[in-house]
């Protein structure tokens, strides 16, 4: 296992105020290097949850990556066949994506804050990763149409509500569940089928921008190399030996023909 940097998270586990608890978080490590982060949505998302927090300081933050292609004997004997992401808080460990999510809102300072109700929001970013894994099997105009028509819902929505984020102007959890996703649809549908998000999803580009901006993303977020391989695993695609060798690449730009400077 690594300890993955995580910049302004890493405290002593004390403020002047008194103890900060430290939150340790598992996550999958890439499986090109075994090292760095993985592609693992559900890691990326969480990992972006406290790192929020530990800005705020409310937590300390500790994040390890372990390659599960050759986990180590003591992930083995610890947490047995469950895979990340693994919550650890005071040495209790949280497994399974919604107990991890329910004890983040109840168990960590500040956590409450980040899960915000808006069902409206929730109902609009479900499914959208689906429509992915969709377009990637099918490869067909109706896949690729149907994923498009979501990414405009989004993007009206970000329109009509003209904030930084999903629900206003200071990040949530649907923030930290919709970027990674976003991540993985321009990464990956860039590369298996040259799909490319439209220019005049002005108001989608603006919000990537914002994200692009924010520690709490670049942090976690995962090589290029390490999204496009995780598809390839899916589809049975065998990794190349050059790829080991590619020094990561990180997609963090928006379109040169798009002037958002306006819109700030």
């Amino acid at each position: 296992m690594a300890d993955e940097d995580a910049p302004h998270a890493n405290g002593n586990g004390h403020e002047e105020n008194g103890h900060v608890p430290e939150i340790e978080l598992i996550i999958k490590a890439s499986t090109i290097d075994g090292r760095r982060k993985g592609a693992c949505l559900f890691c990326q998302e969480y990992f972006m949850d406290l790192y929020l927090l530990a800005e705020l300081k409310t937590i300390s933050l500790k994040v390890t990556t372990v390659d599960m292609q050759k986990p180590p004997p003591d992930f083995r004997s610890n947490f047995d066949a469950n895979p990340p992401p693994i919550l650890i808080d005071n040495g209790m460990a949280v497994l399974e994506n919604e107990k991890i999510e329910r004890h983040i809102m109840k168990n960590v300072p500040g956590g409450y804050n980040l899960f915000v109700q808006d069902k409206e929001v929730a109902t609009l970013i479900e499914n959208l990763y689906s429509k992915l894994k969709l377009m990637l099997l099918k490869k067909d105009d109706v896949s690729i149409n149907s994923l498009l028509s979501h990414l405009r819902k989004i993007n009206l929505h970000l329109e009509k509500k003209n904030t930084r984020f999903l629900t206003g102007d200071t990040m949530c959890c649907f923030d930290c569940e919709l970027m990674p996703r976003l991540q993985h649809i321009r990464v990956a549908g860039k590369y298996f089928m040259d799909f490319q998000m439209p220019t005049d999803l002005r108001y989608l580009w603006r919000y990537m921008l914002h994200m692009y901006q924010l520690d709490a993303f670049t942090q976690s977020c995962p090589a290029d190399q390490d999204i496009v391989n995780h598809y390839k695993q899916q589809q049975n695609v065998k990794m190349k030996k050059h790829e080991e060798l590619e020094t990561p690449t990180f997609t963090t730009s928006i379109p040169v023909e798009l002037d958002l400077q306006q819109d700030e």
